[in-house]
């Protein structure tokens, strides 16, 4: 029986708990600082839950000494501290942490472990890189990716119209980090919520982009003249969320009042919480697409790939929960297969340069009625 520690039970991490248990012949781990966090994972045979803090090295090395292998599902902040951790205790990982640093300086780390370790392997960053890079390989040449991807409700209440599995905390980051991006061979920045545009997407409708910093590892990896992220939300939310910015409540400078001092971030952060919660059986949708253009046998062409998904009653799992996690159980089944062996630490896009690795992951995901769809298309 091979043996995986979770780390993380939030929304996500519980999915990903749900996903791997469903395997009789893998037990599980499932590590949360938080008590109430075992509400989330439902009882199973094959599934154990361990409160500790993760902060200190001692205690992950204990929660994870008898892995096989770690899906690392904690907070972005934790991120980098806690997956050089693992890969000095010589665990192959799977890490979801979006951590803000860049985690392939940890590559000659892991190489000299010996482990495998995939990093930001979940919807978007991940999927979206991994199929980014499998249609610049499909073309003789590229010039340009653009990927389009959000998490939305069904319900549309005023006045945000916007609801998250993740904090609200992390969701603000995309309304004030600068956007990277790369135009005519040149990295540049842009403003977050900036160049907004129109696009439909059924059966949402009509929902505005604006460039976010979601192309991380991307920009050193593809060599694409031309490469974007944009955030998809409904219109009118980037225009509120810009006023709300300009206004300084996403600061993070901290400012005296009565005698009391705080955060506005912290304190933007506190009040969107419950409004932004997605509550059980609230119905999401996860939106996403990848277009990739260049040419092909002397002809322009645009390779894309779509995903609309929706929240899954049966399981009762939200789609954003459901997408980013299956992602990273699909590399996990990979690892523990003994299909994926390469030392190192691995972005997205390296599995998506495989074909039989990418086919492996879309089959895993299908499976599971996440559905990625591909069309190739000769322009004029």
């Amino acid at each position: 029986m091979k043996r995986i520690t979770v780390l993380g039970c939030g929304l996500v991490g519980s999915a990903i708990v749900h996903d791997l248990s469903s395997n009789a012949e893998i037990r599980v781990t499932a590590v949360d600082a938080r008590h109430d966090a075992i509400g989330r994972i439902r009882q199973k045979e094959n599934v154990e839950f361990i409160q500790a803090q993760l902060g200190e090295e001692q205690n992950l090395a204990e929660v994870v000494k008898e892995a096989d292998l770690v899906v690392n599902a904690l907070p972005g902040f934790m991120g980098y501290s806690t997956l050089k951790s693992l890969i000095r205790l010589r665990k192959n990982v799977v890490d979801i942490s979006f951590m803000p640093e860049n985690f392939l300086e940890l590559d000659e780390f892991a190489r000299e472990q010996e482990v495998t370790v995939v990093a930001d392997m979940g919807v978007a960053p991940g999927m979206s890189h991994m199929l980014a890079a499998r249609g610049v390989s499909m073309l003789d040449k590229a010039t340009e990716v653009l990927i389009y991807v959000g998490g939305l409700p069904r319900k549309r209440e005023w006045p945000f119209e916007y609801k998250a599995v993740f904090s609200p905390a992390d969701v603000l980051e995309e309304y004030t980090r600068p956007a990277r991006l790369r135009r005519n061979g040149k990295i540049m920045e842009m403003k977050a919520l900036s160049e907004r545009e129109l696009l439909h997407f059924e059966p949402l409708g009509t929902l505005e982009a604006f460039n976010s910093d979601g192309l991380r590892s991307l920009l050193q990896t593809l060599d694409v003249p031309n490469m974007a992220e944009k955030t998809l939300r409904y219109k009118g939310h980037a225009e509120l969320m810009e006023i709300f910015r300009e206004c300084g409540f996403f600061s993070q400078q901290p400012i005296l009042i009565n005698g009391q001092t705080i955060k506005p971030l912290e304190l933007t952060s506190h009040l969107l919480f419950e409004r932004w919660r997605l509550n059980p059986g609230e119905v999401d949708y996860t939106i996403m697409r990848i277009q990739v253009k260049g040419i092909k046998d002397s002809q322009p062409t645009l390779i894309s790939y779509d995903l609309v998904d929706e929240y899954d009653p049966k399981e009762g799992i939200h789609s954003m929960a459901r997408t980013t996690g299956f992602a990273a159980t699909a590399v996990a089944d990979l690892i523990l297969k003994g299909s994926l062996t390469h030392w190192g630490v691995l972005p997205p896009e390296w599995l998506g340069q495989k074909k039989e690795y990418v086919d492996q992951i879309l089959k895993y995901l299908s499976n599971r009625n996440v559905n990625y769809h591909l069309s190739i298309q000769t322009l004029q």
